[in-house]
């Protein structure tokens, strides 16, 4: 925090810094004595003529707090130094999980791609927003509406928080108009070979399509025409299956991956629930991880949900480390619906 010469906090930010990364502490609680400092970090998305700040997370969450509870505030580095995992803005890592995760049908508007794949996940049927849609905002989000609508989708913008050149504004801007954001996770990073190093991957089987073993396993049931293309598309698409004890069971584990120049994406790794924690799914990673280090990949990305700590254990463990955070804001219902 800022302290001035003489001691005292300093609050060093005005609503010319919306925008900005900044760090900010306040005071909390009923003014009979138990108060407390409370520190925030994250984007400045808005200073309202009413004295009211919003910062905007690292995770996406927004915090609303009166400038008169401030008693320190600062603006920070656009994003905090990666301490581990390969470097990547997150522009580059935004068009490579794109190209790994491709939909059936897309447009441009402008700088933004708007993405549909008959509804099979939200990754295919969202808009990325990554730029000048070429209109503004309000026109923009009124073109996507009529876009999703016009194939009988939700209309969904996915944007992201927490490094450089991510979209907390935007976000602010669609919360405002009460779009509602359905689904967080967060794209992670890391180095390749310490996977492929972390086990033998002997009794795992790869190929270029999904067969009808690994989709058994896959937990997204009934899977369509559709679904297959989005699977199936990517650079350099693998499936890897570690098969079960018997012929004709359903695979101990699966895992899928996309290569793309250096990097190499991990999805859908999958292990049956009787048979987890015995290293399955480090066996699929390490296959898969190979593959790509022959294809020239050296660095590695996956998207995990917050809430799946399990998966978060094993990734950390496997030397990834969260880059930033993706959501999924859902357009609100049409007037008198």
């Amino acid at each position: 925090m800022e302290i001035s010469a003489a001691g005292r906090f300093e609050v060093r930010i005005t609503a010319a810094d919306v925008g900005k990364r900044v760090s900010v502490r306040r005071l909390t609680g009923n003014g009979v004595g138990a108060e407390k400092f409370t520190d925030t970090v994250g984007v400045l998305t808005s200073w309202d003529d009413d004295g009211m700040l919003t910062i905007t997370r690292r995770d996406g969450e927004t915090v609303r707090i009166p400038e008169s509870a401030l008693v320190a505030g600062k603006v920070v580095p656009a994003a905090p130094a990666r301490r581990r995992g390969p470097a990547a803005t997150y522009r580059e890592l935004a068009r490579v999980a794109s190209r790994g995760w491709r939909p059936v049908e897309s447009e441009r508007l402008g700088e933004w791609e708007l993405r549909a794949a008959a509804g099979f996940t939200r990754r295919a049927n969202s808009v990325l927003p990554l730029g000048d849609p070429g209109l503004p905002l309000d026109a923009a989000l009124t073109a996507v509406r009529r876009w999703y609508g016009e194939r009988g989708l939700p209309a969904y913008v996915q944007t992201a928080t927490g490094a450089e050149g991510t979209q907390e504004l935007l976000c602010a801007e669609l919360e405002r108009r009460g779009w509602v954001r359905e689904v967080s996770a967060e794209l992670w990073t890391g180095g390749l070979a310490p996977v492929a190093d972390r086990a033998e991957g002997a009794d795992v089987v790869l190929a270029r399509e999904a067969g009808e073993d690994w989709l058994a396993r896959y937990q997204r049931k009934g899977v369509s025409e559709v679904a297959l293309k989005v699977l199936g598309s990517g650079p350099s698409v693998w499936f890897a299956t570690v098969p079960g004890k018997s012929a004709g069971d359903i695979p101990a584990a699966i895992g899928r991956l996309v290569v793309d120049g250096r990097w190499a994406g991990f999805a859908a790794v999958e292990v049956d629930p009787e048979l987890r924690r015995r290293g399955l799914a480090t066996e699929v990673m390490a296959a898969l991880a190979r593959r790509a280090l022959e294809e020239g990949a050296s660095a590695a990305w996956l998207q995990v949900e917050t809430d799946n700590e399990g998966a978060r254990a094993l990734y950390g463990r496997l030397g990834f480390a969260a880059h930033h955070a993706y959501h999924h804001y859902r357009a609100p219902e049409a007037d008198g619906s």
